[in-house]
């Protein structure tokens, strides 16, 4: 306990006197938080602006380009006379995407007749493409039913027989955890979890690979291997105790406050939420002192979380899904606290669930905590073995 208390009022000391520590774990984690989620305030893409080509020129292709723009998702900006003219401003970036209405659109609707209309949508931009193509299909379902609906009904058909017989199982999506179908309720509980990962992972990694922290490796003259095996757990114990003290806040922050601030969906306690944090934080400490007894100087902590940045950001699970990855990728995945931490707090956090429902992540966690705090008292043992003897104190 002496040992643990020592280290922990030391390793405390030397985050708030390391400018680069103070830096990483402090003032970034306040820049992410103020600038990172700016871009996603709007939730969902609207209005995305598309050109229609009306071969068609009659009444019912006028009707179509309008219900189109009056959608929140997609703005007609043009009406143009043909596709050269169109595919020009898809090249300018003016538009992103074209409609096309043939011609006897119109009469072949009245007819009973397939009128089939074309979308030339860019696709590079994924999010547009789902969006206009979603709007369009909507729009055109609905106006395609109502012209059946009315031709049966002036064939003498009752109009809820006609109804049922143009759309016999209606569907209606409901969506759930997500009213507004929003990117940034989607993206951003998971990419706060990376942020909080990657702070404390390179803090603690410039922390363990600066000088301050050498006397938690001296040994004492005649100490016996249980005392040298308790003095490394202590010291192990002591550093983390440390982070997850200057963690607490700002984790608090990332996943209570930030997420009222930015009107993101919330149905979780918060003792729940704060419960589940705890071992994420431990196991990305303890994998923060197994990095720097591995890397040893602070530029190379520097550059390999800078260049693990992006894989760390996929094999999350969130921006490519998981059971798309080859099953070694996935295991591979398992061994960082990001992904159990984002599929149990984003289940905890924003789906209600409690303790027991996440009880996979939960207990993944704590087994990744024991995992690299053993590694990380193993090497500091190694440390004790090969550092020179200090006589102990009176």
């Amino acid at each position: 306990m002496r040992v643990l208390l020592a280290v922990f009022r030391n390793e405390l000391s030397r985050i708030f006197s390391l400018r680069p520590v103070v830096s990483v774990v402090v003032i970034a984690a306040a820049v992410y938080a103020l600038f990172y989620p700016q871009p996603y305030l709007n939730e969902a893409l609207r209005k995305v602006p598309i050109a229609v080509v009306d071969q068609d020129r009659t009444q019912t292709s006028r009707e179509l380009a309008r219900q189109i723009d009056a959608t929140p998702d997609v703005s007609v900006a043009k009406v143009l006379p043909d596709m050269p003219t169109a595919q020009r401003e898809v090249y300018t970036r003016a538009i992103f995407g074209i409609l096309v209405i043939p011609q006897y659109f119109e009469r072949d609707l009245l007819h009973g007749r397939v009128s089939p209309i074309a979308l030339y949508a860019d696709a590079s931009y994924f999010l547009m493409y789902q969006r206009m193509s979603g709007a369009v299909t909507a729009v055109s379902r609905t106006l395609g039913t109502n012209f059946e609906i009315a031709r049966l009904v002036g064939l003498g058909v009752d109009p809820p027989v006609a109804a049922a017989a143009t759309d016999p199982m209606p569907f209606i999506p409901v969506p759930l955890f997500n009213p507004q179908g929003g990117y940034a309720t989607y993206i951003l509980p998971a990419a706060f979890v990376l942020i909080l990962q990657q702070t404390l992972l390179i803090g603690v990694g410039l922390l363990g690979t600066m000088p301050g922290g050498e006397t938690a490796a001296e040994d004492r003259v005649g100490a016996r291997l249980s005392d040298r095996i308790f003095d490394s757990i202590g010291t192990v114990g002591g550093k983390l105790l440390a982070y997850l003290v200057v963690h607490a806040l700002i984790v608090s922050t990332y996943l209570i406050g930030l997420p009222y601030l930015y009107g993101l969906p919330r149905l979780g306690s918060v003792v729940t939420i704060l419960a589940f944090a705890l071992p994420f934080t431990l196991a990305v400490g303890a994998l923060g002192l197994v990095v720097a007894a591995i890397f040893r100087r602070p530029l190379a902590v520097q550059l390999v979380f800078a260049a693990i940045g992006l894989p760390f950001f996929f094999l999350g699970g969130f921006a490519w899904p998981a059971e798309a990855m080859p099953v070694a990728v996935r295991w591979v995945a398992q061994l960082l606290p990001s992904t159990l931490a984002i599929d149990g707090l984003v289940d905890v956090a924003q789906l209600g669930a409690s303790l027991s429902d996440v009880r996979r992540e939960f207990l993944g966690l704590w087994l990744l905590v024991a995992g690299y705090a053993t590694i990380a008292v193993m090497i500091e043992f190694s440390k004790r073995r090969s550092a020179p003897a200090v006589a102990a104190p009176a």
